[in-house]
């Protein structure tokens, strides 16, 4: 497929440093004319660079059509690798003055739309998974959606369980689909090969790798295409509209008569196809809805929506000024938070890709990766990513969605694993149910750095602890659980420093603090 060619303002020469310079804005706050232009000078400069090493890069590529997809690649992270420069320059943009909870068309409750089911429409959906992280964070090797869940099975499993179901009940073809980056990419179409013969297409397509960058000399890492795995990365979700783009899926989807996707994180379980909400977006027009739930204290440094100028915009913390960050973090004033479930427009996604509508907000990750020798200093290097909910502000009718909570479900660390794995909730067609008998919302796990990695807990809890009537739980320290223990209310268990507390088999602990040192010897 042909790649998307940069609009020429964005394609600096690379022999000099004057071509593309971006607009200088006339009033520059706090700063003398000779300042602006030594910044001006600067950007344009390192962009000249950029430019130049990035075309370096390309001519390492031997195979044609890798190198077609790499260029593409390459134009797109020059883009906002530019616009990251121009920022950095101007500062802050965010008028904080103009930001107000969203207005209320802007945000739709859940419970006042249309409950017919709109089995029509599934014909025309495609569902996709963001399957490029690793479980490195929790101690596991490979791609993150193979962590095992629940009863065998893996996140991966159970969304294929949850489409095959939709398939056979309404008698349609929703085919299930997988944004893998260059790191999960292999191991996960080892893995997809068991599903062959079952009622699913499952389609897998490839995020952008860009290289990470210096951030002393912002050149990028690595000076060949075959580099080494660290100095690259994969963008963020923000990335899912030039890559459905570029890798040829977007059109492959379209020629299949797709026109509405799904999408949300690979560890969300509780993110299933939802024909209201889809039939809402039909009805309305919209070409893209997020879906938001209500913040509540373990939330409050998710993504919101905003009004700003009119228009229902995502805000995240790293964009908020420090001095705003407590108002920010307000349950009254902003009442919601991005769940990352996100429903689109396909042929939106093409026009706004086509006209390089969108300009998302830039997050710069400071990472730092090993040295090549022994004795040398790691490398602190940048990574300029992206968030698909930024995109909220550049399509039509956009708005979001208050869904329940039960539509978030997400495992990032083994807090939440405990959660899910946990007697509150049955397994019903690859989704996961909540236990009728519970009053209220989830409770508030809260694991110590002993139970960080997967291995951790699967050594300290030996079996997971009946927690349906338990509301909060703090456990830091050397502390096991025994088998059959029930926990109730609020508990809080604290092995001080040198001490353990083995938590004895068939104990129920019920609004109380274990503190100190507690060992069951066996006789």
């Amino acid at each position: 497929m042909a790649s998307k060619a940069l609009p020429s303002h964005l394609r600096p020469a690379a022999s000099n440093g004057s071509a593309g310079a971006p607009s200088v804005e006339p009033r520059h706050h706090g700063k003398t004319q000779s300042h602006v232009a030594f910044e001006n000078t600067s950007t344009n400069v390192a962009a000249s660079q950029m430019r130049n090493a990035l075309n370096q890069l390309a001519e390492t590529v031997d195979d044609p059509a890798q190198k077609k997809r790499f260029e593409a690649e390459m134009d797109n992270f020059f883009a906002l690798f530019r616009r990251y420069l121009n920022d950095r320059a101007k500062g802050n943009s965010i008028d904080w003055s103009k930001i107000n909870p969203p207005a209320p068309d802007q945000v739709v409750n859940y419970d006042k739309l249309s409950n017919t089911d709109a089995v029509d429409y599934l014909n025309k959906l495609a569902v996709i998974k963001l399957n490029g992280g690793l479980g490195t964070s929790m101690g596991c090797v490979g791609p993150k959606s193979v962590i095992e869940v629940r009863d065998g099975m893996s996140f991966l499993d159970l969304s294929v369980r949850q489409i095959e179901y939709l398939n056979r009940t309404y008698d349609v073809n929703v085919p299930f689909v997988l944004m893998n980056s260059f790191n999960t990419d292999d191991d996960t179409a080892s893995i997809i090969k068991k599903y062959e013969g079952h009622n699913i297409d499952i389609l897998t397509f490839n995020q952008s790798r860009y290289p990470r960058v210096l951030k002393d000399s912002l050149l990028p890492a690595g000076k060949s295409f075959k580099s080494q795995l660290s100095d690259w990365y994969p963008p963020g979700h923000g990335d899912v509209f030039e890559s459905l783009y570029n890798s040829g899926m977007l059109d492959q989807l379209a020629e299949r008569g797709v026109e509405y996707i799904f999408m949300s994180n690979a560890d969300n379980l509780g993110a299933v196809v939802d024909l209201r909400i889809l039939q809402h977006m039909v009805e309305t027009k919209a070409e893209y809805i997020m879906e938001l739930t209500d913040k509540t204290k373990a939330d409050v440094k998710g993504g919101t929506i905003i009004d700003y100028e009119g228009k229902a915009r995502l805000l995240e913390i790293a964009q908020v000024p420090k001095q705003y960050v407590n108002e920010f973090k307000s349950i009254k004033k902003f009442k919601y938070f991005n769940t990352n479930n996100i429903w689109m427009n396909l042929k939106a996604v093409k026009r706004v890709v086509e006209e390089n509508a969108l300009e998302l907000e830039i997050i710069p990750n400071e990472k730092s990766i090993p040295a090549d020798k022994k004795g040398e200093a790691d490398l602190s290097v940048l990574q300029l990513e992206t968030a698909v909910g930024a995109a909220i502000r550049f399509f039509k009718n956009a708005h979001g969605v208050n869904v329940p909570r039960r539509r978030f479900l997400p495992v990032k660390t083994c807090s939440d694993l405990m959660l899910v794995k946990s007697n509150l909730y049955t397994l019903q067609h690859g989704q996961l149910v909540m236990d009728p008998n519970r009053f209220g919302p989830a409770p508030l796990i809260k694991l110590g750095s002993d139970f960080k990695k997967v291995a951790q807990f699967q050594k300290r809890i030996g079996s997971i602890p009946n927690i349906v009537e338990l509301d909060h739980l703090t456990v830091t320290g050397d502390v096991n659980f025994g088998r059959g223990i029930v926990l109730k209310g609020t508990v809080i268990v604290v092995a001080t420093e040198n001490s353990t507390i083995d938590i004895p088999p068939g104990s129920i602990l019920e609004n109380c603090v274990v503190q100190g040192s507690l060992r069951i010897l066996e006789h």
